[in-house]
């Protein structure tokens, strides 16, 4: 299958997804820095849809981890979100990638999928939101 099929595809759950759900309010969310040189070194990217978030890349360039990107990058990322009125922002991080970096920004464990994959486990973490926007 190609990529332009797979998005076509995709797009018609969309279109389903918002015909059952009343919520056309769907929107892509990313953030990204880059160096001086116009290059990608860090992204926080996702959507948000009927009052829900979900981050589904996080990725820092390995010669620029450690100096603080990916927390300005989820910090952006959630800020955003909760302009847009979401109450809940959901991520999955294996155990080997940055649970702890979600659970810092307050973050919970929701579930823990144990050999995903063999050897490891996905854990999946959520971030509400109160009504009021405060975290």
């Amino acid at each position: 299958m190609s990529p332009i099929e797979l998005s076509w595809l995709e797009e018609r759950l969309h279109n389903d997804n918002r015909r059952a759900t009343d919520r056309a309010d769907d929107r892509g969310l990313t953030f990204v820095i880059r160096d001086g040189a116009g290059n990608a070194i860090g992204v926080a990217a996702g959507y948000s849809w009927a009052n829900t978030s979900e981050l589904t890349l996080m990725w820092i360039d390995e010669a620029y981890r450690g100096r603080g990107y990916a927390s300005q990058l989820l910090s952006a990322f959630v800020a955003e979100a909760i302009d847009r009125g979401v109450r809940r922002i959901w991520v999955s991080s294996h155990d080997f990638q940055a649970p702890g970096l979600y659970e810092k920004a307050g973050f919970q464990r929701i579930a823990e999928l144990s050999e995903w994959p063999e050897g490891h486990s996905n854990i999946i973490l959520c971030k509400t939101i109160a009504a009021d926007g405060a975290l």
